[in-house]
């Protein structure tokens, strides 16, 4: 995966008609079947590489070199903080497109061969277990297999030839991944027999190099993708009879998730880790589970995250991405399913050493190990000139409890600044005023819940007052609002023509994809509309509706002119 990768929202936006049309499942069903891991040497395999981390957007990067998609290079100090953090395992996604010769012989650059070597044996030296692949190749050319079929398999072959030669004495530690995301058209969504005898046959070759290669690779263990790596029942059951094809008790299964759509990219009003959200994790999972787990088959979720994060990683509120990451872990983890988490920069720091979000990395990290407790929300809205309420929260404790509040680290005195009873905590508004005497807007203090296990959860107490927007010009390519957004935080927008009908890209909803069709600054005091937008929005005026998180609504208009764009504060 990389910024430029995903698009999917056509595919999406039918598969979210459907979820809203078929019913959603039931609490019971989120039980899940009853689990029973197989043991198996490559069972045990995959769980100590439990959890994993991508090396994303590092040698997979199409540019001149491993720096062309804005990372570091890679050090050995890097790779040794990636194990010091916890982490077991590593992938190292690598494009070998541009690194490889003309036909026949398609010979790697030995440079670049020996500089992936390195990165390889610093990560076995520093007790990782390590995996390594074809990553953007496929999209490059191996998708072209089904028009090209010889040339693709051709060259294909070849790479994997000079890929086991060169690693096939090192550690059984290092696993061969036979190809990333693959697919057989420009687009995703690619179905039908012929699309999986292709990946068979891709498979199959992969696997017949590399066992017949000699040294550790008689024995090494080989990842093997579903079509796309979507965990959809039909490409899970493909996948399955390659395995039984090959009889080999080496083999690992893997799929990538990214969560359900609309909240992963934050669009049709999914804002909130709500029920149909949930649901995505457990039905996919149970089919991953049912279908390849229990059946004796390993599996590797290779990749997993949230779509919009290749935009930026506030695309998705802050306590509804914790509450995302720390259910999805819970979830697979108890289903014998080992997870890396892909970081193409966004997660952690390279040059700093530093994890740009070290609330997420606290519930990733806590999660490895057993439940935290969450909350109904993150956010404590208290209107400015209103008297203060007692602020009452719905706590999902997961088998946890409460055991102090604090603030600035002083424990809070319960039952005079907050009470609990059963799974509903009170901040009293005693409390709540003296923590915003200033009056300022915006995030005045932040409270942590301290629980018996697990990760802590915060609390930001925030003043508001409705958000201002001002009357503006400007053009399809540069249109801002000028907001004051008095303390508030922008949820999502909708845009629907005055005339009537949904306005701007995605039209099957009102609500727009947050970063895509919109995006807030809180540093300019603005809400920029994107070109995205205007592309797709007819000449003449649309209503749009801001939701914020305090709860209040804004509506604003704006006239399409050609390229000449009229904002006006709604009257």
């Amino acid at each position: 995966m990389h910024s430029s990768k995903k698009l999917i929202s056509i595919i999406m936006s039918v598969t979210l008609l459907l979820a809203m049309i078929l019913p959603s499942a039931s609490a019971a069903s989120q039980e899940g079947p009853a689990i029973a891991i197989p043991k198996s040497k490559i069972q045990s395999y995959v769980e100590a590489m439990q959890p994993g981390w991508n090396l994303g957007n590092t040698f997979d990067a199409t540019g001149v070199d491993e720096t062309s998609w804005g990372n570091p290079r890679v050090t050995k100090q890097l790779i040794k903080h990636i194990a010091s953090q916890g982490y077991k395992s590593i992938r190292i996604p690598i494009t070998w497109d541009h690194r490889m010769g003309e036909a026949p012989d398609y010979t790697i650059d030995p440079a670049f061969l020996d500089r992936v070597e390195e990165v390889v044996d610093w990560s076995l030296d520093a007790g990782l277990y390590v995996m390594i692949n074809l990553h953007h190749d496929s999209w490059l050319w191996v998708n072209r297999m089904g028009s090209e079929h010889d040339v693709v398999l051709a060259r294909y072959n070849a790479a994997w030839t000079q890929i086991a030669e060169r690693f096939k004495n090192e550690s059984k530690k290092l696993s061969f991944e036979s190809i990333n995301e693959p697919r057989f058209s420009d687009g995703w969504g690619g179905n039908g027999e012929d699309n999986f005898a292709m990946l068979h046959e891709l498979n199959a070759s992969f696997h017949e190099i590399v066992r017949a290669s000699g040294g550790n690779n008689s024995e090494r263990p080989l990842v093997l993708p579903t079509l796309e790596t979507n965990a959809n029942q039909d490409r899970l059951d493909a996948l399955v009879d390659t395995f039984a094809g090959l009889n080999d008790p080496n083999l690992i299964a893997t799929v990538h998730y990214y969560g359900f759509w609309p909240f992963s990219v934050n669009i049709a009003g999914f804002t909130r880790f709500n029920e149909e959200t949930k649901n995505d994790i457990v039905q996919t999972f149970d089919r991953v589970y049912t279908t390849l787990v229990a059946k004796g088959i390993p599996v590797i979720l290779g990749e997993y995250g949230l779509l919009g994060f290749d935009k930026n990683t506030g695309t998705i509120e802050q306590g509804e991405k914790l509450k995302f990451f720390e259910y999805l872990l819970h979830y697979i983890q108890e289903r014998g399913i080992t997870h890396m988490l892909w970081d193409n920069g966004q997660h952690l720091d390279r040059s700093q050493l530093k994890w740009n979000d070290p609330q997420l990395h606290g519930m990733l990290k806590a999660s490895w190990k057993g439940r935290s407790a969450t909350a109904e929300t993150d956010l404590i809205y208290l209107a400015k000139g209103e008297k203060t309420q007692d602020a009452v929260i719905k706590l999902e404790l997961n088998g946890n409890r409460l055991t102090a509040l604090r603030h600035n680290g002083k424990t809070l005195r319960k039952g005079t600044d907050y009470s609990v009873e059963g799974d509903i905590l009170t901040v009293k508004a005693s409390l709540l005023s003296k923590l915003t005497a200033s009056g300022a807007y915006g995030e005045n203090a932040e409270l942590t819940a301290d629980f018996n296990k697990g990760e802590d959860w915060m609390f930001d107490v925030i003043v508001y007052s409705t958000p201002e927007l001002q009357n503006t010009a400007g053009t399809t390519s540069d249109f801002s609002i000028p907001t004051a957004f008095n303390g508030d935080r922008l949820a999502t927008m909708e845009a629907v023509y005055a005339a009537g009908g949904n306005a701007g890209p995605q039209n099957w909803t009102s609500f727009k994809e947050f970063a895509y069709a919109f995006s807030p600054s809180y540093d300019t005091n603005e809400i920029k509309l994107t070109q995205n937008f205007f592309n797709e929005v007819n000449d003449g005026e649309v209503v749009l509706t801001f939701h914020f998180w305090s709860g209040k609504i804004v509506e604003y208009t704006v006239t399409k002119t050609g390229t000449t764009i009229v904002g006006a504060v709604a009257e």
